[in-house]
């Protein structure tokens, strides 16, 4: 793949404190895996950090992307799903909500690749009206998913055979990476479950509708095997380029062609995605 056809794909990332020599001052932040990933996978990685005026700068940055990655990171406010504040919940990032929320609408708009990674899962979730549980130790009775120090559980969540996941992961067993102590209670509308853990946990789920979408509980950038996510993000994010500059070939998924469907399996055999 030539540098001019790698997909762009766009991180979302925080705004945080962070030193380098002499400087200490407010930077873009995010873990340089989810961005190795990207690359690896045969994308072009551009970071997101929040916007002061999100609903504005949202539409301006999507115009140059591919694909979209909401990344990991601290709780969604329990306040965009009407929720009272556990003393557990993380201190409120409302400008990284709105930035993220905004993004992820225009992306629906453009019927845009989404790939939503833990955090991202649960303000996925909660864009579509959705609800989360605040504390998995109390709900569910177990630190299984966040063992602190910086330390990532190791999970097997079961993926749905015949599910948008198992075409990237296979179906059945598959061992994860976690690190999260919120999790999905009502799921959102237009949403499919594609894979849980043995207590029931939605570890998983897809959107219902001719976009790309798909959410994962847990870290894949974490793990060398879990770039197959990646690789899927990147491949969809190709054909979604083509399409954008293909009219004629545009959403091959809704529009039931066949010879469509055979130009968006020789552009994922392109990215290395069967």
């Amino acid at each position: 793949m030539s540098g001019s056809d790698r997909p762009v794909i766009g991180l979302t990332t925080y705004l945080e404190q962070a030193k380098q020599g002499v400087w200490d001052v407010r930077a873009a932040f995010l873990p340089q895996q989810y961005f190795d990933a990207v690359s690896a996978s045969g994308g072009v990685a551009v970071l997101l950090p929040p916007q002061p005026h999100p609903d504005a700068a949202a539409p301006a940055v999507l115009d140059g992307l591919d694909g979209l990655i909401l990344t990991g990171g601290l709780d969604v406010q329990p306040e965009l799903y009407g929720a009272a504040r556990h003393p557990l919940t993380d201190p409120a990032r409302p400008d990284r909500d709105a930035w993220e929320l905004a993004l992820f609408r225009g992306a629906e708009e453009r019927r845009m690749p989404v790939l939503a990674i833990c955090r991202g899962l649960q303000l996925v979730n909660v864009a579509r009206g959705g609800t989360l549980h605040q504390h998995l130790p109390e709900a569910l009775g177990t630190e299984r998913y966040r063992i602190g120090g910086g330390v990532f559980a190791t999970n097997e969540v079961t993926v749905d055979d015949g599910s948008k996941l198992a075409g990237l992961v296979g179906g059945g067993p598959l061992d994860v990476h976690s690190y999260h102590h919120q999790g999905v209670d009502r799921l959102g509308d237009g949403l499919v479950v594609s894979a849980r853990t043995d207590d029931g946990l939605v570890q998983a789920f897809e959107g219902d509708g001719d976009q790309y979408l798909v959410g994962v509980q847990w870290h894949p950038e974490e793990n060398a095997e879990d770039r197959r996510l990646f690789a899927g993000l990147v491949a969809e994010a190709s054909v979604f380029s083509q399409s954008r500059r293909l009219p004629e070939v545009s959403h091959f998924s809704a529009a039931g062609d066949p010879g469509a469907e055979r130009k968006r399996d020789a552009m994922h055999a392109e990215v290395g995605h069967g």
